[in-house]
């Protein structure tokens, strides 16, 4: 749509006018320091909730060193990313509205296609992860209710289905909405209750460790015993590493933001002068930083509070302590923000097959044509395939209900390539780095460090999910 707009604008010399910029775009009015807002709402999402146990993982030194490490490579490659922004130019260049705009503007066709293959890989795991933290905080609200009446010593166990079964059809009737994703308050509500749930989560620890004092913890992290052998340990090991991926996966922010949007928001918000790849440095900085020293906040306090048996999603484990109000307060935040945040990144999905079916079967009038039922427009195509989509999200997530190992695989699986690899390769071609040169090398085994890393994390959450699964009853599972 934006793109044809532009075109039409170009078209009849609407070019340099006060209301648009000289590419025929509406005028950009935004500054780094809203671009900034944008990062910190963005990355501060359902990552922040399992790094307490990450450092129960990875223990004290690990744990701290592991957050730093990701944030610095992350700012590094956001930073070439911003160069990225123009081509080929990154000053004067023209604008690339998406993500995948500029890996095709900078390496072509071929890995324009891989990009797409990531982007929406990524997604869809993503719709199933959001499927099953939703699940364990309604499942967390009812067991905190149980555990106030009946006392702490009650099992209280909650079968996660049926909270699963109530967030999908919630999703099928929310996604029949059209252009959901440019309802301009989700991006605020969005903003205030990731910072609310996290900020409970801090307050509770502090609270917890003020009142039973700090948890049992260690310089390494959970220790090796007879019921957990140092196999096990590095394979929680790795699969926390793959969990910290996920958190620090930067390009979650832009895709977020393009999903909402349907362009690259974050850069399109910043005015063109100063430079916009200046002012995009200047916020992914002053981002990442903010987020990092968050991030270290809930994890160091989270895992003070529990120690080693931190749980998966930390905000889960204060079900069983006073106040239950609080506690229910946080988990609320979270489901809300992740009916919406499914949504969100869901519609390029929705988008891809639908216009994809559209120009392919344009005298279709299944596909093509809506029609009216009590007010609402229903196009068959949409409400089929949207429907299915959901469903076959929530059976995935009844099947592999295991929030740690699924998280840390779509970390391990999206890091490499939308964070490192394409960032690193679209900057050698932009600011033509010669092969083999100190700097061509040295960024080279920066990706390929990461690549393993990224390897190894996936390798190993695998195997954590398939040595779940292989003591789990499908479709059976409890908090």
């Amino acid at each position: 749509m934006q793109n044809g707009s532009s075109l039409s604008i170009a078209e009849s010399g609407c070019l340099h006018s006060d209301k648009f910029d000289d590419d025929g775009r509406i005028k950009r009015t935004g500054t780094w320091m809203y671009a900034t807002a944008h990062i910190i709402k963005a990355v501060i999402g359902s990552g922040v909730l399992s790094l307490a146990w990450c450092f129960a993982q990875l223990g004290w030194i690990a744990g701290i060193i592991t957050l730093v490490l990701f944030s610095v490579i992350t700012m590094f490659n956001s930073l070439l990313l911003t160069d990225c922004y123009r081509s080929p130019d990154p000053v004067n260049g023209t604008r690339n509205c998406t993500y995948m705009d500029a890996v095709k503007s900078n390496l072509g066709i071929l890995q324009y296609k891989f990009c797409g293959i990531a982007q929406y890989g990524v997604l869809t795991g993503i719709s199933i992860g959001y499927t099953i933290t939703t699940a364990i905080s309604m499942a967390a609200i009812k067991r905190s209710h149980c555990f106030h009446k009946h006392g702490h010593e009650a099992g209280c166990h909650v079968r996660n289905n049926s909270f699963m079964i109530i967030f999908a059809i919630i999703q099928i009737i929310v996604s029949q909405v059209p252009n959901f994703h440019k309802l301009s308050p989700l991006s605020i509500v969005a903003a205030i209750i990731s910072f609310m749930y996290s900020f409970i989560g801090i307050g509770l620890s502090i609270a917890k460790i003020i009142g039973d004092g700090i948890g049992e913890t260690s310089i390494t992290g959970l220790p090796i015993r007879e019921d957990f052998t140092g196999m096990d340990k590095m394979w929680k090991t790795f699969s926390a590493l793959g969990d910290v991926a996920f958190a620090y996966s930067f390009c979650f922010i832009l895709i977020e933001i393009q999903a909402i949007l349907r362009v690259e928001q974050i850069y399109d918000t910043l005015k063109s002068s100063p430079p916009e790849n200046k002012q995009m440095k200047k916020a992914t900085v002053v981002g990442i930083t903010a987020s990092t020293i968050f991030y270290l906040l809930c994890g160091v306090l989270g895992y003070a509070a529990f120690g080693n048996k931190a749980p998966g999603n930390f905000l889960t484990g204060f079900g069983f302590y006073d106040p239950f109000w609080l506690v229910d307060l946080a988990n609320i935040c979270i489901v809300i923000y992740l009916l919406g945040a499914y949504q969100v990144l869901a519609q390029p999905i929705f988008g891809f097959v639908e216009d994809s079916s559209k120009e392919k079967w344009p005298q279709n009038k299944l596909i093509t044509k809506e029609f009216s039922l009590w007010g609402i427009k229903i196009n068959m195509l949409r409400f089929v395939w949207r429907t299915s989509f959901v469903i076959m999200m929530t059976i995935i997530a009844m099947i592999f209900p295991f929030f740690n190992e699924f998280v840390g695989l779509l970390g391990a699986g999206t890091f490499w390539p939308l964070s490192v690899y394409f960032p690193i390769e679209m900057y050698i071609s932009q600011a033509k780095i010669r092969k083999y040169s100190f700097t061509w090398i040295w960024m080279q085994v920066l990706s390929l460090a990461c690549l393993i890393v990224s390897l190894v994390a996936a390798v190993w959450s695998t195997h954590g999910l398939v040595t779940s699964v292989q003591t789990f009853k499908p479709f059976q599972s409890v908090s």
